[in-house]
């Protein structure tokens, strides 16, 4: 047994036996609900995805699912009341299993006249430069752990949902550019990120094509709707799950995606990126057999270079319209 020494409350030296023991030591993957942020365009179905998750119930200020046949919280008008509703949901016995919060960003006006209410501010900027979004992700961290006591005390998957915007980037590597980004304050949406397991972008499906005689390129709609696990210079994205770079806008796909963890077989992998480096052939070709001779049992990486792939075997085929146009 590891012990370790405290001071008592009258002065004197208690033992008290430490958690981090040798016989304390786990190993494995450790199956969680999950902790998924969700951001797109306007439009696209997020709350609709948010409704196909297991036995949902939504929280938030806007109406974006008035048109779905959901069970939902009160419109909550004031910071406390959304802690209300999660504390709700942990100390009472209900069916849900899982919490929408829609949208994040129709939070953060409710949480910026809090804190102006409490500290007796004007707005959030009479905090003086940058001090009262520092005040606003303190509360941030308060509603994460929140909704991680609520994840642990009831086993519900939390989903985020979040409008995305187009933000001019400060690129340091090169020229700036403009990207999607969650419609939050920079340093809000930097922490939620960081705090989530799957962070995805959902958008309309669009490719762009080259009009042959002007040179123009144009960008057109599939009309699938898609969401995007993996960070591009385009969008935030990540996920611990090993998912596929893109999938379709569904909680079924996308959970059928997460519990399979391992995307195929690897032999079945390796065959496929074999025969798309064929058709690919040159550099391409070669960087990719190697990926599979060094990465042959690797399901994860060879899932990666098959994605890669597809990706160019898209660019090769739409190369290939335009030039017959």
């Amino acid at each position: 047994m590891v012990t370790k020494q405290t001071q008592g409350g009258n002065g004197g030296t208690q033992v008290a036996e430490s958690r981090m023991t040798l016989a304390g030591i786990t190993k494995g993957r450790k199956v969680r609900p999950l902790r998924l942020v969700l951001d797109g365009v306007e439009g696209v179905g997020k709350s609709t995805f948010g409704s196909r998750a297991p036995r949902p119930i939504f929280l938030g200020p806007e109406e974006g699912t008035d048109h779905l046949d959901v069970e939902r919280f009160p419109a909550p008008r004031t910071w406390p009341e959304v802690f209300d509703a999660i504390r709700t949901l942990g100390t009472q016995e209900h069916p849900y299993q899982t919490l929408v919060v829609d949208t994040l960003d129709w939070f953060e006006p409710i949480l910026w006249d809090f804190l102006c209410d409490r500290d007796g501010k004007a707005n959030i900027e009479d905090y003086g430069y940058g001090k009262g979004y520092v005040a606003a992700v303190d509360e941030w961290r308060r509603f994460l752990a929140a909704l991680d006591r609520l994840r642990e005390v009831k086993g519900m998957h939390i989903i985020l949902l979040a409008h995305a915007w187009i933000r001019p980037f400060k690129n340091p590597e090169g020229d700036d550019f403009d990207r999607y980004e969650m419609k939050l304050h920079q340093k809000a949406a930097g922490l939620i990120k960081e705090w989530a397991d799957c962070v995805l972008f959902a958008n309309y499906e669009t490719l762009a094509t080259k009009d042959a005689k002007t040179k123009r390129v144009r960008g057109v709609s599939t009309g699938a709707r898609l969401i995007y696990t993996t960070r591009t210079a385009a969008y935030d994205a990540k996920n611990r799950h090993d998912l596929p770079e893109s999938l379709p806008l569904d909680w079924d796909d996308f959970f059928a995606a997460v519990q399979a963890h391992r995307p195929a077989d690897p032999k079945a992998l390796a065959a496929e990126i074999t025969r798309k480096a064929k058709e690919l052939g040159g550099e391409v070709e070669a960087k990719a057999l190697a990926h599979v001779a060094v990465h042959a049992d690797d399901a994860a990486f060879l899932a990666k270079v098959n994605d890669r792939l597809n990706a160019l075997l898209a660019e090769k085929v739409q190369a290939e319209e335009g030039a017959a146009e």
